[in-house]
């Protein structure tokens, strides 16, 4: 079963619910795959408000995105989340391809985004209908409708 890696912000509660949004939507296009979603398999680290175990979220991404067989990356913002551009970082070197979502409509220093993000994604997509058919070449190719 191929898995995807989702790697975003999800430090607040519109960045969670983005996330679970587009996540319940890759599930429902790519039925056969796993999502990987960090919000969900690191919640059990976050379990006394203002003092996570970030070792075992540490841990736990890596085990994870190691896993993947392609890894969506959101992009937005003026400057990406650290943490998703250290995945995006961490894919590439590990031969994972990363397809990378902007959705973010303001200027960015190369055309969509920080250049070392945009030139190291196979795909750089500015709708997550886009992202998914990017995704179909790395999780299993047909895409449900």
């Amino acid at each position: 079963m191929p898995t995807l890696y989702y790697a975003a912000p999800l430090f607040t509660e519109a960045e969670r619910a983005w996330n679970a949004m587009n996540a319940a939507r890759i599930r429902e296009r790519f039925p056969a795959s796993t999502v990987a979603l960090p919000q969900e398999f690191c919640a059990a680290f976050d379990k006394h408000p203002g003092k996570p175990d970030f070792a075992g979220i540490y841990r736990t991404c890596i085990e994870e995105l190691g896993r993947a067989d392609a890894a969506l990356c959101i992009i937005d913002g003026p400057d990406a989340d650290s943490g998703t551009s250290f995945e995006a970082g961490y894919a590439l070197a590990r031969g994972i391809p990363v397809v990378s979502l902007r959705t973010d409509w303001r200027p960015a220093e190369d055309g969509a985004g920080n250049c070392m993000l945009v030139r190291s994604s196979v795909a750089v997509c500015r709708t997550l209908d886009q992202a998914l058919e990017a995704l179909a070449r790395y999780l299993g190719g047909a895409v449900t409708r």
